[in-house]
């Protein structure tokens, strides 16, 4: 299992990796490998502003669909185009090109909030 210590993590298994104001947002490798097969990523927010822990899209797996929860608020600036042709870029590479959103952050001092990788790694491991 993978858990890149330069990203923060959630509860809810999606990771944040912060540049300058913005912030991309996938979900993890542990949760990736729970889920099974990507089959489908649903994000209908771009352009609008959501609240931290707030769900901004679903993701669609072979046996079931989960909610997409919002780490940070923000506006959702773009949604991973790739994914709607290559939903299984979430499976291959979880926190390179299967990323989900990019946010413009309205609250950065949420970030501080979010779990570190080592938090990450002990919260799956119970």
């Amino acid at each position: 299992m993978n858990f890149p210590a330069d990203l923060k993590y959630t509860k809810d298994h999606e990771w944040v990796r912060i540049e300058g104001d913005h912030a991309f947002v996938g979900i993890t490798d542990y949760a990736q490998s729970e889920l099974g097969e990507i089959v489908f990523v649903d994000i209908a927010t771009e352009g609008e502003t959501v609240a931290q822990e707030e769900v901004f899209g679903t993701i669609e797996a072979v046996k079931t669909v989960s909610d997409l929860f919002m780490p940070v608020s923000g506006e959702v600036v773009e949604v991973n185009a790739e994914l709607e042709d290559q939903p299984e870029l979430v499976n291959e590479d979880a926190y390179g090109k299967g990323w989900l959103i990019k946010v413009a952050l309205s609250n950065p001092s949420e970030v501080e909030g979010l779990l570190s990788a080592d938090e990450y790694q002990k919260l799956i491991a119970k």
